[in-house]
């Protein structure tokens, strides 16, 4: 499943995106959202308030790019399997590796998911931001399911899969962050999200396996 590298502009549309995210995501942990502003946002991002308004429509909206990092490392990840893989497999072994903090940067996203989840506990307009990402990340994880699945794969089953495997993942996130477990071992996210998904997925006649 191939993809058209991104444009020199869209690169930069994206790392700016990245960098108002983080200053959000500094911001609502050191003060909470309440008390956060988008002023404040776009001054520790280095932005103009009307850049800022260019990518984000709201000040919980700017850590999108941050709760959507680890589903899109996922999915990517997914994406590479080779078509005919046992379907059930892949899934599990795409979503372990995405949460096992093996890298900083996968830490440092686990980091950031956890901070903003506490956050949003007493934010409506975070976790709706929060339920918005999961849900968009669902539609896109439907078309690399497809993919891998082949033509004669049920789209009912698929898109059950789809559901499943992000509340697998939205399901151990919840649980994880509040607490104080490690990102990584049998506490952490990656441990958690497996579970939920064989939990979740373990009824769905996928390709590859016998039910």
């Amino acid at each position: 499943m191939s993809t058209k590298p991104p444009s020199l502009t869209e690169r930069r549309k994206a790392a700016t995106q990245l960098d108002i995210a983080r200053a959000a995501a500094e911001l609502f942990t050191e003060r909470g959202p309440d008390d956060t502003t988008a002023e404040d946002i776009a001054q520790r991002a280095g932005v103009a308030l009307r850049t800022f308004y260019r990518y984000f429509r709201s000040k919980q909206d700017a850590v999108a790019p941050l709760l959507a990092g680890g589903a899109d490392r996922w999915r990517a990840e997914l994406a590479a399997t080779p078509p005919g893989t046992d379907l059930a497999a892949a899934l599990e072994r795409s979503v372990a590796s995405s949460l096992a903090a093996a890298g900083e940067e996968a830490a440092e996203g686990l980091r950031w998911t956890r901070g903003l989840l506490r956050a949003a506990e007493h934010d409506p307009a975070l976790r709706a931001v929060w339920y918005r990402v999961n849900q968009e990340s669902e539609e896109r994880l439907r078309d690399v399911l497809a993919a891998l699945a082949g033509p004669d794969a049920d789209p009912v089953d698929l898109r059950l899969t789809a559901a499943a495997a992000t509340a697998a993942i939205r399901i151990a996130l919840e649980t994880w962050a509040p607490t104080d477990a490690p990102l990584r071992g049998g506490e952490g996210p990656a441990a958690l999200a497996v579970r939920c998904l064989r939990g979740l997925t373990g009824g769905i006649p996928l390709p590859g396996r016998d039910v």
